[in-house]
């Protein structure tokens, strides 16, 4: 079972908004589950499922859905008409993002995006992310570029953008059931500290410092039908922001590979080095040399797969510690709570503890 877990930098930065307004972070992260003190442990970490309540509370408590972080808010709801906007009047992929652009393109705060095909072929809202006219990097004439601007609502750390390009991601994918793989990414901003969290958020190679922001993709998936219809729209709404951070591994970097398969293969004993390096057709050596080139290692990629694991598990109540320790593979508890304390900064204990503020506040 592939989980995944958000770094409490996140939880810090989506409360940013909602501080401004004067409001207590700490009902909130209650309401979610979410233990207040692991706000100040930085390596700290939450399940997917426990951030997305935390969007939601600050969705419905700010009615802004860009959860106060911009100049004027976004009212609940303009997400949801912006996909019905793009289901309905989207043949494909191509004119349901120029919808998607032209749509916010009326609002004086928010998202802005521009989709750039080779040739200087472009749609939707130039919005300043001033990008350049055409297919760029490998491929010359065979990708396509959406660019985002989230300047207006940018928050600390990048937040914005981060999020605009993670919901544009899934988004995509979403209308035309089908995974959207990234060439790679790029950011305006410099490479942040939290640079690991981009590999799980985009899954491709990623740049920074590169004047703009954009998401790179083959052209041809701009041609592809949008599959969804009034029904799958329903759940898609109801699920959100469930159904955006509980994405596929789209597999485009080896650490993701490799993260796929181990994740598979949970609970249970974790495949070796050798093994995994056999079902993706590489030498281990091959494998070694890969997820050296992307700042890693198999050690490194494995520990944050029993780490994310261990934190959706504990947070949604499922096992035991004991249990916990015994399915990852360790000889005792005293051994796991060591693993998960350099991992996280916390005691297993603590993540408890955020869920069971959640079935109280409940």
């Amino acid at each position: 079972m592939l989980t995944r877990t958000v770094a409490i930098h996140h939880v810090r930065a989506a409360l940013h908004g909602a501080r401004r307004r004067g409001l207590a972070a700490g009902p909130l992260l209650e309401r979610a589950g979410i233990a207040p003190e692991l706000l100040h442990e930085d390596l700290a970490r939450v399940s997917s499922q426990q951030f997305a309540r935390l969007v939601r509370e600050l969705w419905h408590t700010l009615d802004d859905e860009l959860l106060g972080l911009g100049h004027r808010p976004c009212k609940m709801g303009t997400f949801a008409t912006m996909c019905r906007l793009a289901v309905y009047g989207g043949r494909d992929l191509r004119t349901a993002l120029r919808r998607a652009a032209d749509f916010y393109d009326l609002f004086p705060s928010g998202p802005r995006l521009r989709l750039v095909e080779p040739g200087g072929s472009s749609g939707g809202a130039s919005g300043g992310a001033g990008g350049r006219a055409g297919g760029a990097g490998d491929g010359v004439g065979e990708d396509a570029e959406l660019e985002l601007d989230a300047t207006d609502f940018d928050g600390p750390r990048h937040f914005g953008t981060e999020t605009t390009a993670v919901v544009a991601h899934r988004f995509a994918g979403w209308l035309v059931r089908r995974p959207v793989p990234l060439r790679r990414a790029e950011f305006a901003h410099p490479a942040p500290g939290h640079l690991l969290e981009y590999d799980l958020m985009f899954g491709a190679p990623c740049t920074f410092g590169t004047g703009r922001t954009a998401l790179v993709f083959p052209r041809a998936l701009l041609d592809a039908p949008v599959l969804q219809d009034e029904a799958g729209l329903r759940a898609f709404l109801r699920r959100a922001p469930d159904a955006i951070l509980a994405r596929s591994d789209f597999a485009g970097t080896a650490s993701s590979q490799v993260r796929r398969l181990l994740g598979h293969a949970l609970p249970g004993p974790l495949p070796s080095p050798e093994r995994i390096a056999g079902l993706m057709a590489v030498s281990p050596q091959t494998l070694r040399r890969r997820l050296a080139a992307e700042g890693t290692s198999f050690q490194q990629v494995r520990d944050r797969t029993r780490r994310d694991h261990a934190i959706a598990v504990l947070a949604g109540g499922r096992s035991s510690i004991e249990q916990l320790s015994q399915e990852l593979g360790f000889s005792e508890p005293s051994a796991f709570h060591r693993a998960f304390r350099r991992w996280t900064g916390s005691t297993p204990r603590a993540y408890q503890r955020g869920e069971s503020h959640s079935n109280c506040a409940r």
